[in-house]
Formats: structure tokens, sequence, C-alpha cells
């Protein structure tokens, strides 16, 4: 089931209008209509949106049962903190201010700082 049908059917379950949509998410009931037509693909952060507004864990908008899907198995010998740089303690401070601040930059900008990064990744 594509996320455009998922979400028509979570919606009409509840017995909600795209108005209701509209009115707990902000988002244009346009929109609401356009995405559950499937003219337009959502953002994760508005799926997170519409997911409150529909009183449903975002996971329900990607998987039908009742229970959460089960977790993949990490690789053996490593734990989560070894998986990916970031995701814990001191380097997780640093990339969610990282990642923050590039989030405030106008576009011209980033594109500058990704360049020099390529650049300098290149030597």
């Amino acid at each position: 089931m594509i996320i455009a049908d998922r979400l028509r059917a979570l919606r009409e379950e509840r017995k909600f209008s795209q108005g209701d949509i509209e009115k707990r998410t902000g988002l244009l009931r346009c929109y609401v209509s356009r995405v559950e037509n499937g003219h337009t693909v959502p953002a994760i952060e508005t799926l997170e949106k519409m997911a409150r507004a529909l009183e449903v864990p975002l996971y329900q908008l990607f998987y039908e049962g009742e229970e959460p899907p089960e977790a993949p198995s990490l690789p053996k010998g490593k734990n989560p903190g070894e998986i990916a740089w970031g995701s814990s303690g001191k380097d997780a401070r640093f990339l969610a201010k990282f990642r923050r601040l590039v989030g405030r930059m106008d576009e011209g900008d980033r594109k500058l700082l990704l360049h020099m990064a390529q650049k300098m990744a290149n030597r």
C-alpha cells in the first residue's frame, strides 16, 4: 500500500475530514488532498505531523500490523554506538549542532560549504 492510500484509510477510519487534518497539522487542505491523491510526496516532518493528527505512531503510516515491526538485528560484535559516527555521545551533540547551523544557512552558502568539503576530501 502506498503512503497516500494509507493516509486516506487512516483518516477515514477515524472519521476525520481533510479539514480536520488541516486544523490539527496547520497544513492546507489542498495539500492534504494532493498527498492523499499521490500528487505530492510529503517530507518526513510532514508525515510526523499527519501521524500526530491521526493519533497514530509514525510507523503505522508504513506498516499495517498492530505491533511495531521487529527491528533488524545489528551486525555481530558491534554495539549500536559503533555502527555510525554521530549516533551517540560527544559526536552526536556535535552532529546535532552542525545540522542546526547548516539548516539556518541559505542555499548558496550551503552549496559553497559542500563544494569546499568535497575539495578538501579529495586531497
